[in-house]
């Protein structure tokens, strides 16, 4: 199933996530309309604040679903290594119509775990570790804006407002 997804603005969007203590159907099944959603909205990676649920869940496809099997999901990620350094456009499904460079790690290893509750440990270079990097944010409750100069965030922001007055903010 499609799920809504959430924008900027909301407040499950700016708090941190809870981790999970136990990985049940209802997990399963939220992961499983993730990846719907994120390939019904051409992304590579959506975290579950994005649709509305303050759980640690991240998935992930660099392929945008252009090639099968790609899709990677972690439950409790955390990062154990980064490395180098890569300045590149990036947007959000969370803050649509807007992007803008963010420096983000060439190389970044997450731990985890899968859907069987077993520890995973996945590295991701360039596309895939700003992906990795991008939905991590979400899950601490930080969007790419707030990686932006003030004047630059501060003027997405204001855009971003104004389009909330006009009642053109949604999805």
């Amino acid at each position: 199933m499609v799920r809504p997804i959430v924008l900027y603005g909301d407040e499950v969007l700016e708090k941190p996530s809870q981790a999970l203590t136990n990985i049940s159907g209802a997990e399963i099944q939220l992961v499983q309309d993730m990846v719907e959603t994120m390939y019904k909205a051409s992304g590579v990676g959506l975290a579950a604040p994005q649709v509305g649920v303050g759980k640690r869940i991240m998935v992930t496809d660099p392929t945008a679903g252009e090639r099968t099997g790609q899709i990677i999901t972690i439950v409790n990620p955390e990062i154990v290594a980064t490395e180098g350094e890569q300045y590149e456009e990036e947007g959000c499904l969370s803050v649509p119509g807007f992007s803008a460079a963010v420096v983000r790690p060439k190389r970044i290893v997450l731990r985890g775990l899968d859907l069987n509750g077993k520890d995973i440990t996945i590295e991701g270079k360039d596309l895939l570790a700003r992906a990795f990097c991008h939905e991590m944010d979400h899950l601490n409750g930080v969007l790419f804006l707030d990686h932006l100069s003030f004047l630059k965030r501060d003027m997405i922001k204001r855009k971003i407002r104004k389009l909330m007055k006009q009642g053109e903010w949604e999805r």
